[in-house]
């Protein structure tokens, strides 16, 4: 099979496509799993319950990297169902085949552009929780624009939750939570469960990196907002 992330043009996107070797357990995954556990952006709008078998709190993780927080997740919470967005292949190819290896049935993955399969794969009004956890900084100034966290991605996450669904953001890069802060705070169809920043909920596994991070003395902030109305109904 041809494994490739899908994604619509834009003039702007918030990820790279790198290439990236993939290890040969990777590349079996895709092989073997892939029909059971992975989604499509080209098959459009899924239907969770059949996909699941069941009706339950649903949580979409954007950007899942190698896939072992999510993992950690999906296992922990055995009576939620994961939906994990990613655009590179070994980190897709590393969930499943650990998924495979596991034999979890409460995690599917995407291969493709979060903003796409949020535009194109979920009903509005169909997610209880969105994760977005260390997205790309892009740190240089010029580069600001291609974060993934801008005010119209954030009504596109509204649109998608479920009223009193929340969004969870967490970042290890100041500039950016300030900017998570500020964006948060404006956006008309959320309200920030603290006054700023949180503490790391029990749900959100530590990170190595952010293990590391901490031994070096550097920042982690989280941020929860709760939908308090959806746009979609107005």
């Amino acid at each position: 099979m041809e494994i490739k992330p899908e994604y619509r043009d834009k003039t702007i996107r918030s990820f790279v496509v790198r290439a990236g070797r993939m290890t040969k357990a990777q590349r079996s995954a895709f092989e073997s799993g892939w029909e059971s556990y992975g989604l499509r952006l080209a098959d459009g709008t899924i239907d969770m319950e059949a996909i699941f078998g069941r009706d339950t709190t649903r949580v979409v993780e954007i950007g899942f990297g190698m896939g072992a927080s999510l993992l950690e997740m999906a296992e922990a919470q055995p009576e939620t169902d994961f939906i994990g967005i990613e655009v590179h292949p070994p980190g897709v190819g590393s969930l499943i085949n650990a998924v495979q290896e596991k034999q979890i049935s409460n995690l599917r993955g995407f291969l493709a552009d979060a903003t796409d399969v949020l535009n194109e794969c979920f009903p509005d009004a169909s997610l209880d929780r969105v994760h977005i956890y260390f997205p790309d900084p892009w740190h240089k100034k010029k580069h600001n624009k291609r974060r993934i966290i801008q005010p119209k991605f954030l009504q596109l996450i509204g649109a998608k939750l479920r009223l009193g669904g929340v969004v969870h953001m967490a970042t290890d890069w100041e500039t950016y939570a300030e900017q998570m802060l500020e964006l948060i705070s404006d956006a008309p169809a959320f309200e920030n469960m603290t006054h700023d920043y949180m503490a790391r909920p029990d749900f959100r596994p530590l990170t190595k990196f952010e293990r590391r991070g901490e031994r070096l003395g550097h920042g982690v902030w989280d941020l929860m907002a709760k939908e308090y109305y959806n746009l979609v109904w107005i």
